[in-house]
């Protein structure tokens, strides 16, 4: 049996030459996340994201854990411009001051939403109701870049502050914190994920 058959088919956006992209195929992506911490740690790195790839931030994701605090939303909250100048000298986080002002902003609005809805959690999911919405795409090409909820959460979010939010964004959060599931058909992790195997 060669390497390629055993390997077990993915999601047909995952790039099979990156392990690390892989890995966060395998074990994180579209696992659904319930506690305020990594949801916080998601809404950073997917914000970072606007205008690049994904992968150019998960490459980076352990230096934006060390920067930002270990994604520690009320130290985040609090940082001041000394913070933001360190911020936009670190050559390991991508060094884009309004991102960076952004952050710190949305950290701000997020204990806002907390103190609101007792938590960030309850606030988030009750735009799918609860509930993960189970997706059936099979190609590149059937994978929508925003859905109905996506843009309910993205106007919610702006209207209270938040920035680097679009409906984009959100859609890519959602996919991320498993709020939809978009495992392709014929992914492995399909299954996993729907019988509650998760790896998380």
């Amino acid at each position: 049996m060669t390497a390629n058959e055993s390997e077990p088919t993915r999601c047909p956006w995952v790039d099979l030459t990156k392990p690390d992209y892989i890995a966060y195929h395998d074990e994180e992506w579209g696992v659904p996340v319930h506690d305020d911490r990594k949801l916080f740690e998601f809404l950073i790195l997917e914000s970072a994201q606007a205008g690049l790839s994904w992968y150019t931030v998960l490459k980076k994701r352990e230096n934006y854990r060390r920067a930002f605090a270990g994604f520690d939303v009320n130290l985040v909250a609090a940082f001041g411009e000394k913070d933001v100048e360190r911020l936009v000298q670190n050559a390991g986080i991508i060094r884009n001051r309004a991102k960076i002002l952004a952050t710190i902003g949305n950290a701000q609005q997020f204990i806002e939403i907390q103190n609101t809805f007792g938590s960030f959690d309850s606030y988030l999911w009750g735009f799918v109701d609860g509930q993960t919405i189970v997706n059936e795409f099979k190609s590149l090409s059937d994978y929508p870049s925003t859905s109905p909820e996506s843009d309910a959460l993205s106007k919610d979010l702006r209207q209270r502050g938040f920035k680097f939010v679009g409906s984009t964004i959100c859609y890519a959060f959602m996919q991320a914190t498993g709020m939809v599931h978009d495992h392709s058909l014929e992914c492995f992790r399909r299954a996993e994920l729907l019988l509650g195997k998760s790896k998380r």
